[in-house]
């Protein structure tokens, strides 16, 4: 029959849900230590508690040696001579115990050994909470507030106490000192004070095990949660897809007349849920992750980085951004993709900047046509034309309308310009020849085709019959072996001979 201090020992271990032996061990090191200060000895000490009659024993244990003069420490050894005489049976190698008196220890003896009864009970309670609660870290738990304490809220979740910070709560809830709610295990750590076991309201797990247990469909199989995203307290995105064609799966999880989707929302205090149904395809789970938004167009930016760019129209940029950027927000985490919104406007003047940054890169200053001279290039200047390309834009008409600029003029221009370009491309012809074609330009042939035709068009839709006699005289005064000009095309013709 087991005695008296057993059957205590016995009842506490199962109160803390702990091993009796460990309870056992903690009283034997208790009485160990507590003959060790009483004695001031630096023994090899060992308790043992006698089961049936309560006993507790300490005992001095000395190893055996062969013979005295193999002796260090006669405290922690002996000869093998000495040990016979109370051991008979005693070999070298082994060990000989010496009865110790636990008589008149003290109040301070006492004190040190409950001490250590105590440390080593709460040690071996955290290891059990910990080693039960380790494994469980994601699980939904049922739990009941047992306290309250300023921001945080403390939990009896059955083996031990929970604890949920003011973080791990949605701003929709309050808690009362009895209610039973579900909370998520998000971690187990293991200190010195014991293991402190956190739990959240917080988490997207909470909304994914609230579907499973509402909705009969996610629970077998049918409907799978690919994603969520979730502010607490605020609004919750959860992706959705079917593996029955059969079986729409947003229409599962609203359920009929929405009954399922608004169970889970009272039971999260009214927090705002948006369901919707999962594509492989991140420009189309885009569209769908932006709602209520109706979305224009999403272009992936960088498919390596997971960067999208969504453009809306200007009436649903605020819709799509959503109150404090939560809608853009939530999305995102939702796709796990960097997504831009801008309206059509802002898209608009985006690529007209583009466009403008593209032409201004693209000038050249008047001087760089030498046939212009300094005179013509100056009156230019001051009408506010500077580069080349902006003076090759001109119509015949606009050029007049500079002072100082007339037909003659206007025809020099045209083909000094047509000459500037003409020499821009004709290196390019020269330096890559085709095979069995000789770079060599020769009197007569165009260099540059589409110069030349630019020319040709002009001189047909803008010379007047006034312009075109003055062309014959001037075709008229130039140099002998030079052909004669008829027409603007065979002014080109010369400018290339000339070149």
């Amino acid at each position: 029959m087991a005695s008296e201090i057993y059957n205590v020992i016995d009842a506490l271990s199962r109160e803390k849900g702990i091993d009796p032996q460990i309870v056992v061990s903690a009283v034997e090191d208790a009485i160990v230590a507590a003959t060790r200060k009483k004695e001031k000895s630096q023994e090899n000490l060992k308790g043992e508690l006698d089961r049936e009659s309560g006993m507790i024993r300490v005992y001095a244990v000395k190893s055996i040696l062969p013979s005295e003069d193999d002796i260090e420490d006669p405290q922690l050894e002996i000869s093998l001579e000495e040990a016979k005489v109370i051991d008979p049976n005693a070999e070298v190698g082994g060990e000989v115990r010496f009865l110790k008196s636990t008589e008149g220890l003290g109040r301070i003896s006492a004190q040190i050994a409950k001490q250590i009864i105590f440390q080593k009970v709460r040690e071996a309670e955290r290891d059990t909470v910990y080693n039960e609660y380790i494994g469980r870290v994601g699980e939904v738990l049922n739990a009941t507030v047992k306290r309250i304490e300023g921001p945080d809220v403390i939990f009896d979740i059955g083996r031990a106490e929970a604890r949920m910070s003011k973080k791990e709560q949605s701003r929709l809830e309050s808690f009362s000192v009895g209610e039973r709610v579900r909370a998520v295990l998000v971690r187990v750590d293991k200190n010195s004070k014991g293991p402190a076991v956190v739990v959240s309201r917080a988490a997207p797990e909470l909304v994914q095990n609230l579907f499973q247990t509402e909705v009969p469909e996610i629970y077998d199989g049918t409907v799978q949660i690919r994603a969520i995203a979730r502010e607490a307290g605020e609004r919750t995105k959860i992706a959705v897809m079917s593996r029955d064609k059969d079986v729409d799966a947003v229409g599962a999880c609203v359920g009929m007349k929405g009954m399922r989707v608004q169970s889970i929302i009272r039971e999260l205090r009214g927090e705002k849920i948006d369901i919707i149904e999962y594509h492989e395809d991140p420009v189309i789970f885009a569209e769908k992750a932006l709602q209520p938004a109706k979305v224009s167009r999403v272009t992936i930016v960088d498919q390596s980085d997971k960067h999208l760019e969504v453009v809306v129209d200007d009436s649903q940029l605020s819709l799509a951004i959503g109150k404090k950027g939560q809608n853009v927000r939530l999305a995102a985490k939702l796709l796990g993709w960097k997504i831009d919104i801008k309206s059509e406007e802002e898209k608009r003047q985006e690529v007209e900047q583009q466009m403008e940054s593209l032409t201004s890169q693209q000038s050249t200053p008047l001087e760089k046509v030498t046939d212009l001279g300094e005179a013509l290039i100056s009156k230019l200047n001051e009408a506010g034309i500077s580069t080349v390309e902006a003076l090759a834009d001109m119509t015949p008409e606009q050029l007049e309308e500079v002072p100082g600029v007339g037909p003659k003029t206007v025809e020099k221009i045209s083909i000094a310009v047509n000459n500037y370009f003409s020499s821009l491309e004709a290196p390019a012809a020269v330096a890559t020849p085709e095979a069995g074609e000789t770079a060599t330009v020769e009197a007569g042939e165009p260099t540059a085709e589409a110069a030349a035709e630019e020319a040709s068009a002009s001189g047909e839709e803008n010379a007047s019959d006034a312009e075109a006699a003055e062309a014959q005289a001037q075709s008229e005064e130039q140099p002998a072996g030079e052909g004669a000009v008829e027409a603007e095309p065979e002014e080109h013709k010369k400018s290339e001979e000339e070149l």
